[in-house]
């Protein structure tokens, strides 16, 4: 064994080294983030779910596989299911709700958390009703049944699939009796 002193400098050594290497992997820790669990604020999501289905609904959280989904009723009558996701923006990821009713129709798509300096116009009523009515069988594809947004793209194009395949999921779901 050393000294000592030549015990604390190796030390020192490897952390300096452990955060250069960290710190090396920056661009990559960055491009994960959205991958990383992003969640809304609890009050707007209840918020978000009353707008979409009305006051006085009843919310339950459901479980398939690891995934969160949450039953929305009134009066013990089924409304739909609803789901919060989130996809990579250009840089940040975008939180959003996606809400179907009992016949697995799309009701309504929420933005809940923008984080990116431009294109919040995905969060904004005229892009977001176009989703509604929407089933599995529809396209969801920007340029063909979903319009694009000048200066959004990227937002426009995550936030589309993000959709479709989270609308695919909970119709799957509900298909197979894991969420009734």
């Amino acid at each position: 064994m050393g000294c000592p002193l030549q015990t604390t400098f190796v030390a020192a050594a490897r952390l300096i080294l452990v955060v250069s290497l960290l710190s090396s992997l920056s661009p990559l820790t960055s491009y994960l983030s959205p991958l990383v669990a992003q969640s809304a604020p609890p009050a707007k999501v209840a918020k978000s779910v009353e707008r979409i289905f009305g006051p006085g609904t009843q919310v339950d959280t459901l479980k398939v596989d690891t995934a969160s989904v949450l039953r929305v009723s009134k009066g013990g009558t089924l409304l739909g299911f609803a789901r919060v996701r989130n996809v990579k923006g250009k840089d940040q990821p975008i939180t959003y709700l996606v809400a179907i009713d009992s016949r697995d129709a799309l009701k309504d798509v929420d933005v809940l958390v923008y984080r990116e300096p431009y294109g919040g116009e995905v969060a904004y009523e005229p892009w977001r009703k176009q989703f509604r009515g929407k089933t599995t069988t529809a396209p969801l594809v920007v340029g063909k049944d979903i319009r694009n947004i000048s200066g959004a793209t990227i937002s426009s194009h995550s936030v589309t699939l993000g959709v479709r395949q989270t609308l695919a999921e909970l119709a799957a779901w509900h298909a197979a009796g894991k969420i009734k």
